[in-house]
C-alpha cells in the first residue's frame, strides 16, 4: 500500500515538475549517438538527474534559468527500449520521468530524396483544401477562422492536401513542399506559419502529428516524396521559449529587437564592416520573428535534433529551408552537415534570394566560390532565382537586344560553371513571396506554354505554385494575401471546383491539360533529368537547346517573338547529327528537321528526335 501511494506521489510529481521533455522521444541506431534532452518545468535546475538502464549521462547543462535542464546521453549501443531519468534533491528521488527509445525504419539512414527527376509542387495549407471544417479554428490559439479576410486563417488544412493527392498524381506531381505545418500562435497573419510558436506540434489547426504522419504515408503509396519547410533562421514571438528564455542569448539581443539589413552580401564581403555583417545575420527578420542565435551551441543542437526528429517520425523526404544566408554561416554550415552526415542521401535546398549566380552559388555545397574562402556550406541545393527573374520580363520582350529578349534565359546558363552541381538547383517561375506568373502575363497562355516548356525542360529540379497549372493569378502590389488565394474547389461552398475534370472552367482545363501533358512526360524523361545540355546563342529571339545522353537526344525550340520565324537547322548539326525528324511531345506529330523549321509567334517545339 504504501509503495502504491509512492509511486501515485512520484507519479503526480513528475507531472507537475516536467512540462515539457524535448525531444519527447527519440531513436536507436542514429549516425551521432549523443542526445542532448532538454527538461522544462519550475525551478527543476535545483535538482540533479541520473538515468536507469545503464544508461550514460555524457553532460548536464544548467542556463540563468532554473526552468530549464540540458542533459545529454550517449544511446551507443542502446537497443529500442524505455529507461527512466529520476531527478533528485538532497538524494531524494522527487520525481521521475520515462524516456523513449524507438526503433527506427529499415534502411531509414539512406533513404532516397527528391532531385532533378522530380516535380516539385508548392501548396499553403491554408489556402489549399479545407478537408476538415472542425480544426478551422481552435480554442488554445488565439487567431480563428476567418475567411472573408483575405490576411485571415481560411482553413484549409492537411486533410485537405490528403483528399486531393490524386489531383495532384495526375498533373505530375512528384515531391510536395508545403510550406510551415508546425504550430504559429500570432494573433494575426499566423496561416503562413513562418512564425512558429512550437516546432513540435503540427497547428492544430492544419491538424495533428498523426495527420501528418498519414499525408507521408498515402503519398508513399503514390511514389511521392514529401518536403518539410524547416525555419532555421526565427521563431515566431509567441514561442513558448521565447516567452521564457532558456538564456539571454538564445535569440539575438540588441538588447530586444532590432531589424534585419537584409544585406546578404556581407557574409562573404571582403570589404563589408562588422556591424554590418552583424545586423544581416543577426538582426531580426521582422517584429514578431525573433532571430535565433546558432552560434549558441544549445540553440544549434535544438534545431539540428528537432530537424532529424521530425525527418525519422514523419519519414520526410527532403528540407527546404527558408531564409538559408541570414543564418549564422559557420552554425547553419554545422547544422546541415549533421543532417546530411545522418542521411547522406538527403537532399536540402535552401533559399538564397540574390541575384548574382556567384553569390547564389556560394551557399551550395563545395562551391568553388566560397572554397576561395574555405568556407563550405553543405547545403545541396539553392533556388535559381536568377532564373526566375528572366521568367519574370523576358515573355513580354518580343524585340530581341543585345540584353533584351531570351538572350536572358540563355546567359543564366552561361554561368553554370559556377556552381558545384547545376543539376541540383530548385528553378521555378513563382513561389509563394514573388508575383504571380498569371497576373503579370495576363493570363497569356501562350507565354505559360513557354515558361512551363522551359522550366520542364532544363537542368534542374522543376517546381510549380499551386494553383498556376489552372491558371491562377493575383496582384502582389495588392498584398501577399493576393497571391495566395484560395484554391477554387477546395472548400464545399465554392462554385467552381478546378480539382476535378468535370469542374474546371474551359480556361482552367486548358491550363491544367497541357501542364498536366508536359509533366507526365517529363516523369519518366532521364534525357532531361541528368543528360547534358547544349544551347545555342538566341536569334531572332528564337532560343534552342538540346537534352541529350548515350541514348536519347530532345530538341527544343522557343520562338519568343511575336512573329512567325524559320530556323535553319544546318547549325545545329553538332547535335542533330544523323536525325532527320522529331516527334513533337505536345501535338504528336512528327516534323521534319533536315532542312529548317517554322515555328509559330510565342510558340514552342519539344521534339524527341529519332
Amino acid at each position: 500500500m504504501k509503495k502504491t501511494i509512492l509511486l501515485l506521489l512520484l507519479s503526480i510529481s513528475s507531472f507537475a515538475q516536467i512540462d515539457k521533455m524535448e525531444p519527447p522521444f527519440w531513436y536507436a541506431g542514429m549516425h551521432n549517438p549523443e542526445l542532448q534532452i532538454m527538461f522544462y518545468g519550475k525551478n527543476i535546475a535545483q535538482y540533479q538527474a541520473s538515468v536507469s538502464n545503464d544508461v550514460v549521462i555524457k553532460n548536464v547543462v544548467k542556463t540563468e534559468n532554473p526552468n530549464y535542464i540540458f542533459v545529454t546521453i550517449d544511446t551507443k549501443n542502446i537497443p529500442p527500449s524505455d529507461f527512466v531519468f529520476s531527478f533528485k534533491n538532497k538524494n531524494k528521488v522527487a520525481f521521475t520521468k520515462k524516456y523513449t527509445l524507438k526503433n527506427r525504419r529499415l534502411n531509414s539512414a539512406q533513404r532516397k530524396s527528391f532531385d532533378a527527376s522530380d516535380m516539385m509542387y508548392l501548396i499553403m495549407p491554408d489556402r489549399f483544401a479545407n478537408g476538415n471544417p472542425n480544426n478551422d479554428s481552435n480554442a488554445s490559439l488565439n487567431e480563428k477562422a476567418n475567411r472573408s479576410l483575405p490576411g485571415g486563417r481560411h482553413g484549409g488544412d492537411i486533410q485537405g492536401i490528403i483528399n486531393h493527392l490524386d489531383y495532384l498524381q495526375e498533373l505530375g506531381v512528384t515531391a510536395l513542399w508545403s510550406t510551415p505545418l508546425c504550430e504559429d500562435n500570432d494573433k494575426g497573419y499566423s496561416y503562413h506559419t513562418y512564425g512558429q510558436s512550437d516546432v513540435y506540434r503540427i497547428d492544430p489547426r492544419y491538424g495533428t502529428n498523426e495527420e501528418y504522419l498519414k499525408l507521408s504515408s498515402e503519398m508513399k503509396k503514390r511514389g511521392m516524396k514529401l518536403i518539410k519547410d524547416y525555419v532555421t533562421n526565427h521563431w515566431g514571438a509567441e514561442h513558448w521559449m521565447f516567452k521564457d528564455l532558456p538564456t539571454y542569448d538564445w535569440f539575438h539581443q540588441f538588447p530586444g529587437y532590432a531589424q534585419s539589413n537584409y544585406r546578404m552580401t556581407t557574409q562573404f564581403d571582403t570589404n563589408a564592416s562588422a556591424i554590418d555583417t552583424k545586423y544581416c545575420m543577426d538582426g531580426w527578420f521582422v517584429t514578431s520573428m525573433p532571430d535565433l542565435n546558432q552560434s549558441n551551441p544549445l540553440v544549434l543542437n535544438y534545431i539540428t535534433q528537432n530537424a532529424i526528429w521530425w525527418i525519422e517520425y514523419a519519414d520526410l523526404d527532403g528540407f527546404r529551408v527558408d531564409t538559408y544566408s541570414y543564418n549564422d554561416k559557420v552554425a547553419i554550415a554545422k547544422w546541415t552537415k549533421a543532417i546530411t552526415d545522418e542521411y547522406p542521401n538527403f537532399n536540402i535546398v535552401g533559399e538564397v534570394w540574390m541575384h548574382d549566380q556567384a553569390q547564389m552559388s556560394y551557399w551550395q555545397k563545395d562551391s568553388p566560390i566560397s572554397a576561395i574562402q574555405s568556407y563550405n556550406s553543405n547545403l545541396p541545393s539553392v533556388m535559381d532565382f536568377t532564373l526566375h527573374d528572366a521568367f519574370g520580363n523576358v515573355f513580354n520582350e518580343d524585340n530581341a537586344s543585345w540584353n533584351d529578349g531570351m538572350i536572358k534565359v540563355y546567359d543564366n546558363f552561361t554561368n553554370d560553371f559556377l556552381y558545384a552541381n547545376p543539376n541540383n538547383l530548385l528553378t521555378f517561375v513563382e513561389n509563394h513571396d514573388t508575383g504571380r506568373f498569371n497576373h503579370i502575363y495576363k493570363n497569356d497562355f501562350k507565354k505559360y506554354q513557354m515558361a512551363m516548356t522551359l522550366l520542364a525542360t532544363v537542368r534542374g529540379i522543376p517546381q510549380i505554385y499551386y494553383g498556376s497549372e489552372i491558371g491562377m493569378a493575383g496582384d502582389k502590389g495588392k498584398g501577399d494575401a493576393d497571391i495566395r488565394q484560395d484554391f477554387p474547389g477546395g472548400w464545399e461552398d465554392d462554385a467552381n471546383n478546378a480539382f476535378t475534370k468535370s469542374g474546371r472552367t474551359v480556361e482552367q482545363s486548358k491550363f491544367y491539360d497541357f501542364t498536366a501533358k508536359l509533366f507526365q512526360w517529363r516523369k519518366n524523361k532521364s534525357v532531361v533529368h541528368f543528360g547534358k545540355m547544349t544551347h545555342y546563342i538566341p536569334e531572332n529571339n528564337v532560343y534552342v537547346y538540346f537534352r541529350h545522353n548515350d541514348t536519347e537526344t530532345v530538341m527544343v525550340v522557343i520562338n519568343n517573338s511575336a512573329e512567325v520565324k524559320s530556323i535553319k537547322t544546318s547549325r545545329f548539326q553538332e547535335n542533330i547529327k544523323t536525325f532527320i525528324s522529331g516527334k513533337d511531345v505536345l501535338s504528336g506529330k512528327s516534323v521534319d528537321i533536315k532542312n529548317q523549321i517554322s515555328l509559330e509567334g510565342k510558340s514552342v517545339l519539344i521534339l524527341e528526335l529519332n
